[in-house]
């Protein structure tokens, strides 16, 4: 029995409404680890405190949207040498079904989840092992409910997985994972959304997965 921990982001927004400046997808990214990572854990804190000696400030760690370009190459070097799995779903909501655009955004949040985590489980874990859920904190306790509500689907109602899940709600700067799976979505959503492959030789190495049960987007 084994140890995995992934560590999760989301990416885009939830407004159906992309003509008026919504995402074209809504995603979910993880990056995983096998085992011990604290080396991982340790090279993050390391960069940080050498961007200080820099005289440039992360109190609140990385953030690949609002990063400049020069941190994004640094970061994204660290990442690659480091070679987590990074897994993804991408919902095209453009080419959402009439009745599940009807139920709302907080249903397009609960199924991207559930899609997402439904599949990636079972490829990193095996029965018997303890499956670590680091989450970004999310938004509001409501969304924060729908999250809890698709993991424990995909665990009560799927074989059942025979894992141990163990959720954690994290802000996103206590943990360096955190900023590598924010890292993996936002480059992947990237290339989607624009065409720009420019980082994603820091994820594309270990990409092992980018679902997109919806198809693309027109």
């Amino acid at each position: 029995m084994s140890e995995v921990f992934m560590y999760a982001d989301e990416t885009g927004n939830l407004d159906y409404d992309v003509a008026g400046g919504g995402s074209k997808y809504f995603g979910i990214g993880t990056a995983t680890y096998q085992g011990d990572h604290e080396s991982a854990f340790w090279q993050g804190h390391r960069l940080r405190l050498a961007h200080a000696r820099a005289g440039v400030e992360f109190p609140k760690g990385y953030h690949a949207k609002n990063d400049n370009h020069r941190t994004r190459i640094e970061v994204c070097d660290v990442i690659r040498n480091q070679a987590p799995r990074f897994d993804m779903t991408f919902l095209a909501k453009d080419n959402a079904y009439t009745n599940v655009r009807d139920k709302g955004q907080e249903y397009l949040y609960r199924i991207a989840w559930f899609l997402h985590f439904r599949e990636i489980a079972r490829q990193v874990t095996a029965p018997g092992d303890t499956l670590y859920v680091v989450v970004a904190t999310l938004g509001t306790n409501k969304r924060k409910q729908i999250f809890q509500d698709a993991i424990k689907e995909v665990c009560n109602n799927h074989a059942p997985l025979r894992r141990e899940v163990v959720v954690c709600h994290w802000d996103a700067c206590t943990s360096w994972g955190l900023q590598v799976a924010d890292y993996g979505a936002w480059a992947v959503q990237r290339k989607l959304e624009r065409g720009d492959e420019s980082f994603m030789w820091a994820v594309e190495p270990t990409l092992k997965s980018c679902f997109m049960p919806w198809g693309k987007a027109t």
